[in-house]
């Protein structure tokens, strides 16, 4: 590991620290560090974000992720893959919603400045994560993955002389793997009314030529919640849509990765819905969708790979949300809709 103007560097086999442990029988893998470096966050909903450059002449292919974070300092993290991270200072306010009262000293930027893509993300102290055998996220040479860019959310402002480094050990190989993994995420804008069940919902179709072999889903909501559902939807030729579900969960269960509900191939022309039920009864004023604690969100995140070519272009399928979009909307064009399925945790 090396720093060069502000940004890490990740070295095939020069590394501060060597650490080789075995996923597979067969398969030699090491550690990487991805942390924050030492960050105060001075003030309530807090987003940092650091960087770290990918050698561009070299592959790596990322086949696990050990947190190294607990709940009660981190809110939540991600890792996202970008073509260029939003500045190449040690870290940055990443936040989106940028606050007049927020360090001067820090530049302000979003976590990509172009490639974004989600390639893990993390809260309520979930476990470690391996991929299966032969899958990885390929980064660096061959890849619009440069830089890897670690994002934390901290709801509360530390004291005085505080200071975090928590992250995750991004867990890689050198060694090719035959089916590249991907993410999509599933998710919705939109404002809850108060005293309400709403239903936040989101569609997208499977626009190229490619299939996905889904194998890990996560649900993320802050405190309205409920239930968050998952399905992949292919029409049948009678015009029936049967509904596969991915998977269910209440998100305030440890928001890691669990293995997939149905592992079926998802194919060029099938449609993902995702459903998040959101109950406001306790609430007096609307909420909306944003990054503080205080908001809300609804996201459902697919892990896939593919065993040919490379992962899907399309990266995200976010919709307008409440009170815009619903899966009943007659342009959508969906029956057999599993009202209570995607809504019950039975």
């Amino acid at each position: 590991m090396a720093r060069s103007m502000g940004v890490r560097h990740m070295l095939g086999a020069v590394f501060a620290v060597h650490i080789f442990i075995q996923v597979t029988c067969s398969l030699e893998v090491k550690k990487f560090p991805l942390l924050m470096p030492n960050v105060y966050p001075d003030r309530d909903e807090s987003y940092f974000c650091t960087p770290v450059r990918v050698v561009p002449d070299k592959s790596f292919y990322i086949v696990g992720f050990e947190p190294t974070a607990t709940m009660d300092v981190v809110h939540h993290m991600i890792v996202f893959g970008c073509s260029k991270p939003g500045t190449t200072d040690p870290y940055w306010d990443c936040g989106e919603m940028a606050t007049s009262d927020s360090d001067p000293k820090l530049k302000k930027a979003n976590p990509c400045a172009d490639g974004s893509n989600v390639i893990y993300a993390w809260a309520l102290n979930a476990k470690r994560l391996e991929l299966p055998e032969n899958v990885g996220f390929q980064v660096g040479k061959g890849t619009q993955i440069q830089y890897l860019v670690l994002q934390i959310h901290y709801s509360k402002k530390f004291k005085k002389h505080e200071s975090d480094k928590s992250g995750l050990n991004l867990i890689y190989t050198e060694e090719p793997q035959s089916k590249l993994a991907g993410v999509l995420l599933l998710g919705t804008g939109g404002a809850i009314p108060p005293r309400s069940l709403t239903h936040m919902e989101t569609l997208c179709q499977l626009k190229e030529k490619k299939t996905i072999f889904p194998f890990a889903y996560r649900t993320h909501t802050h405190e309205l919640g409920k239930v968050v559902s998952g399905y992949s939807v292919r029409r049948d030729k009678y015009g029936v849509d049967r509904w596969s579900l991915l998977g269910k969960r209440n998100p305030y269960t440890a928001q890691m990765f669990y293995p997939i509900f149905n592992k079926s191939p998802i194919k060029y022309g099938d449609r993902l819905a995702a459903r998040c039920t959101m109950d406001s009864s306790n609430r007096t004023d609307y909420t909306i969708v944003g990054p503080k604690h205080e908001n809300e969100m609804c996201n459902f995140y697919i892990m896939y790979y593919v065993e040919e070519g490379t992962p899907l272009d399309m990266k995200y399928c976010i919709s307008e949300g409440p009170p815009y979009f619903y899966w009943r909307n007659e342009e959508n064009n969906l029956n057999n809709i599993p009202e209570e399925e995607a809504s019950n945790l039975i």
